[in-house]
């Protein structure tokens, strides 16, 4: 029994290491559909401080193209605006969500014979979501402001992380590193929540349909499901998640927005967003930017549940040799 403890424990870092490369790789291929939709987002309409783009090809073709007239750092370079918070944001992030879900996992799982319910499982990502909601909003308040920065801003851009923290503490205090907390937490826990049920229910679905039809009975899903099998569950989990919870992750763009060069938000808070969404632009205002975000995020999630489960299948054949 003392011997099957710290085993339990040594499995808490491959989780969290499978995690945190497998959103490393997720941010680096898809980086540039978060800068088109985190622009997409925040455009109401109503500000002249924001380009207006048609559609998403007209976006990228906007800032690849216009905005490089401005000079290099609008220019192809503006894809990859804030991409040193956002690979550091989503490392840490899913690092920690994988790690906080295994742990919630395990201690529901305890009488249990190892076998959890779908509510289990929901209570056990909304709670990874909500610690990670509380580690990284300051990271992601700071990449959402670098995504925005662009040739008609009239305040002084960020020139980096370092910059932009600095520059965030001196003009508005440490609290406004939580602005958009609320609606991250609402985001994070029922994304989370939806996306980690669904891939769970799935998963299970797709190893009892495999395992039937083989003939050779294994008792380890690993052995039956390939990389296909993640791709399509990571995506299907991630469009059942995105189009629950994704009015909470406008609401927290705009929230985080910077202040103008006179120092007053756009926004005071979260009912603020949604009464002036509600008032210009009708429901549709809470799904502004939603097919970069598909676009960027269905790929995406199949990347990392195929990077996460593989690279967690490597560190267990190197735990057992």
């Amino acid at each position: 029994m003392a011997a099957s403890q710290p085993q339990s424990d040594r499995w808490q870092w491959e989780n969290a290491t499978a995690g945190a490369l497998a959103g490393f790789a997720t941010v680096a291929a898809m980086h540039p559909l978060d800068v088109v939709r985190t622009r997409f987002q925040v455009n109401d309409g109503r500000v002249s401080n924001l380009p207006t783009y048609k559609n998403t090809v007209h976006a990228v073709f906007t800032i690849t193209r216009f905005e490089a007239s401005f000079g290099f750092y609008y220019g192809l370079r503006g894809l990859y605006a804030g991409f040193s918070p956002a690979v550091i944001g989503s490392t840490i992030s899913w690092g920690l969500y994988f790690f906080f879900y295994d742990r919630a996992k395990q201690r529901y799982s305890r009488n249990r014979e190892g076998k959890l319910s779908p509510g289990l499982h929901l209570a056990s990502a909304g709670e990874a979501g909500g610690l990670v909601c509380l580690c990284t909003n300051p990271i992601w308040l700071i990449k959402t402001r670098l995504q925005l920065q662009n040739p008609l801003h009239q305040t002084r851009p960020y020139s980096g992380i370092y910059d932009a923290l600095r520059t965030i503490m001196r003009e508005e205090g440490w609290r406004a590193l939580y602005k958009g907390i609320v609606p991250g937490l609402f985001l994070q826990v029922s994304h989370g929540a939806i996306q980690f049920t669904a891939y769970e229910e799935l998963r299970k679905v797709i190893v009892d349909f495999k395992s039937r039809k083989s003939t050779e009975k294994s008792g380890s899903s690993d052995a039956v499901l390939n990389s296909i099998d993640y791709a399509a569950l990571g995506a299907s989990s991630k469009i059942a998640a995105i189009l629950l919870s994704y009015p909470f992750q406008v609401m927290r763009s705009r929230l985080q927005q910077r202040p103008s060069s006179e120092g007053i938000p756009k926004y005071v808070d979260t009912w603020h967003v949604v009464k002036e969404t509600v008032r210009f632009e009708g429901v549709r205002g809470f799904y502004k930017g939603i097919t970069p975000n598909l676009l960027k995020n269905v790929p995406a999630a199949s990347i990392t549940f195929i990077v996460y489960e593989n690279v967690l299948k490597l560190l267990k054949l190197a735990r057992t040799d």
